[in-house]
């Protein structure tokens, strides 16, 4: 599933090309998504100017001049820019086409991605207004991090996946920032000491935004906008790393299964 990374990658990707162009239609070709498309979607924002592209969680916002477009990714959706005369594929299942005579064109195989669309202020929408702080935000810090641990026994990698208390973390970043701060993915939320807390945000900081810098993590699906994979997979210290050799110590890097998720630690350097 594409996670925060590949979103803000995907957002930067496309946000040139959408910024100030006019909307000539919006076609959609199987609206049969996560949740159905609205039939009227397609006349709300016809012919309007986008005013900007941003992104809350996993949640691309298309801003017009009235309203916003709410786009979700899914488990394994993708955008692309193409011209508007390219010859759809199977999945293609929107089409965004723009005055500038390009299309922004969304490929699902699964159609676990969803689109929406609001005339009000998009965080007020009942798909983001339960969302928690932006591990990149000021409001990620070490007293919040400390304060919501507090009293929590769940092991600390399903708390900071938890949108509800933090937003994007997904299993590979919380895997790799967990090991980075050099804490055990199965420990007690609420064991951990203040330092360990401002450890762990600053890890999570450093994690992501080097795996924005390296375009995001393609292990099955994922393509950026440009059509391009995500190349932070070659820089994975324990993600699907198991049985092979710690990059800092040596010893075997460690599978184990969490809220039915796959782990990876070192057990020496996340003692």
């Amino acid at each position: 599933m594409p996670e925060l990374p590949e979103v803000e990658t995907t957002r930067r990707g496309i946000e040139p090309a959408l910024v100030e162009r006019r909307v000539i239609e919006l076609a959609v070709h199987e609206p049969r998504l996560r949740w159905p498309v609205a039939a009227g979607i397609a006349a709300d924002v016809a012919g309007q100017r986008i005013t900007g592209v941003r992104r809350r969680a996993k949640y691309l916002l298309i801003d017009l001049k009235r309203g916003s477009l709410l786009l979700h990714l899914g488990m394994s959706g993708s955008l692309r820019i193409l011209p508007a005369s390219t010859a759809r594929l199977t999945h293609d299942h929107l089409d965004l086409t723009l005055d500038s005579g390009n299309t922004l064109r969304f490929n699902d195989p699964r159609r676990f991605g969803s689109l929406h669309y609001t005339v009000d202020d998009p965080a007020l929408h009942p798909l983001l207004r339960e969302l928690a702080p932006e591990p990149l935000d000021a409001g990620f810090t070490a007293d919040y991090l400390f304060r919501v641990t507090r009293g929590r026994r769940v092991a600390i990698k399903l708390l900071i996946m938890n949108s509800h208390l933090v937003v994007g973390v997904g299993n590979i970043y919380a895997s790799e920032a967990l090991f980075l701060a050099g804490i055990r993915p199965g420990r007690a939320a609420s064991s951990l000491t203040r330092v360990q807390c401002a450890r762990l945000v600053t890890a999570i900081r450093a994690v992501l935004r080097k795996a924005i810098r390296f375009g995001g993590t393609t292990l099955r699906d994922y393509v950026g906008a440009d059509g391009k994979p995500g190349y932070f997979q070659q820089q994975l210290y324990v993600y699907e790393r198991a049985g092979k050799a710690c990059r800092d110590c040596g010893g075997p890097i460690k599978h184990a299964n969490q809220g039915q998720r796959s782990t990876y630690y070192c057990p020496h350097c996340q003692g």
